[in-house]
């Protein structure tokens, strides 16, 4: 029988350093050297195997989906992405290392991947494929969503303030600062791409009698909007539709927002994107783009938290510079007005949506089975890492036709723009 005995003793002569304890399923056991670290229980060879076949985070993360990787602190392990790196092994260190595995699982057919992992084979970012892309992460269930997001169902950053502790307040609050930014008065029509389950519609309408079309690639989405606006009493202002932003016709609106759905864009669509919006905006109009950006700044677009959040979570989720955006926006006509950062308020966001669907593991393994709920228990705690630790941030772009204003003189005789944040706003839900 295939022992671990020789890969135990090359992972500690190549790592020294270990913020972790490794268990294999025959007894083999390799020490943290570190006090409170967590420990990885390898159960069977097959999660080796699935580390050989793809190594690095897609090879882990389909063993830990698929039940073959335990974790006793899956915050412990989530925390060391991007805090801890390990020594270069070079090609002799890597060798060995990898032979000790090939004997310790032992020769075998490679298990398949996980049922929840999704590989799309159209050309990218094709209407086609986009709605399959859009339909693997949203059509898992509504109820789902339901057990970790807050009552209004807002599936996007909240903003926190002062005083603020619950994340429905912080929701309603920043659903209430956006329509502050696009200035909505009773009447004015407003165009939301990537509408989810409504929340922003159903608030523009209920708190400032703004006329809403929501647009989202959904099915399921769209028909539970529409439910939710009926329930809330504005479905005469609300209707929320399966439509694709490139297939947008005539009509024109008074604002348009887009919140959390940039991510879905890529970078080879965002010149179009924008111009879309541009194309759908009344002259006077305000468009307000929420989304997901990246640091540093580099050319072209990266996966939403890497191979494994594109494979089971994102498929072609692509996150930008916030530079490319501002390019892109300014490329179609438009003029960028304000921009705000909300980086903690994302990371604070994602620390609730962990902590709500951690209460309620019983009813999310119901609704989606345990490989589905592993993939969210993992990627909701890799996402928050990625705020804390810099890698990702979130920023409010507003922008509108070029305005031609009177100038106000600054004291040195030269105008200049200021970023801040909106005053708090009304922080009690109705």
């Amino acid at each position: 029988m295939p022992s671990t005995e020789s890969l135990c003793r090359e992972i500690e002569r190549n790592l020294p350093d270990r913020p972790f304890t490794i268990e294999f399923w025959d007894g083999g056991r390799v020490p943290a050297t570190k006090d409170g670290s967590p420990t990885l229980k390898f159960r069977s060879p097959r999660a080796l195997t699935q580390v050989l076949r793809a190594p690095g985070e897609l090879g882990l993360g389909r063993a830990y989906v698929l039940g073959d990787i335990e974790v006793d602190d899956l915050d412990g392990v989530i925390s060391l992405l991007g805090r801890w790196s390990p020594r270069d092994l070079g090609v002799a260190g890597k060798a060995r290392l990898g032979l000790a595995s090939l004997r310790a699982a032992g020769l075998h057919r490679p298990p398949p991947p996980p049922a929840a992992e999704l590989r799309p084979s159209r050309e990218r970012h094709t209407k086609g494929r986009d709605s399959e892309a859009v339909r693997h992460h949203y059509d898992v269930s509504n109820e789902f969503f339901s057990l970790f997001l807050d009552d209004s169902m807002t599936y996007s950053c909240a903003l926190f303030e002062e005083g603020i502790n619950t994340l429905e307040e912080a929701q309603f609050n920043k659903l209430e600062a956006i329509c502050s930014k696009l200035e909505l008065r009773p009447g004015m029509s407003v165009l939301d791409i990537g509408s989810g389950w409504g929340s922003f519609g159903i608030h523009a309408a209920r708190e400032h009698g703004a006329q809403v079309l929501g647009i989202t690639l959904s099915p399921p989405q769209a028909a539970r909007a529409n439910e939710r606006a009926a329930e809330a009493g504005v479905a005469d202002l609300v209707r929320f539709e399966v439509r694709d932003y490139r297939d947008l016709g005539s009509e024109r609106f008074d604002a348009v927002v887009s919140i959390g759905m940039v991510e879905h864009v890529g970078e080879n669509q965002i010149d179009e994107y924008a111009h879309h919006l541009q194309r759908v905006l009344a002259p006077e109009g305000k468009i307000l783009n929420h989304g997901i950006c990246r640091v540093p700044a580099e050319e072209g677009g990266v996966h939403i938290g890497g191979d494994f959040a594109n494979r089971y979570v994102f498929p072609d989720g692509e996150i930008l510079n916030l530079s490319r955006t501002i390019v892109a926006v300014e490329r179609a006509g438009l003029e960028t007005r304000h921009v705000e950062g909300l980086i903690t308020d994302y990371a604070e966001t994602l620390r609730h949506w962990a902590q709500r669907l951690d209460e309620n593991l019983e009813e999310a393994e119901r609704q989606v089975g345990s490989e589905r709920l592993r993939v969210w228990r993992l990627y909701l705690r890799a996402a928050r890492n990625g705020f804390e630790t810099g890698g990702t941030v979130v920023y409010q772009v507003l922008c509108s036709h070029p305005v031609i204003e009177p100038p106000t003189p600054a004291p040195s005789g030269r105008r200049h723009a200021t970023v801040r944040r909106p005053a708090p706003a009304v922080t009690s839900v109705s």
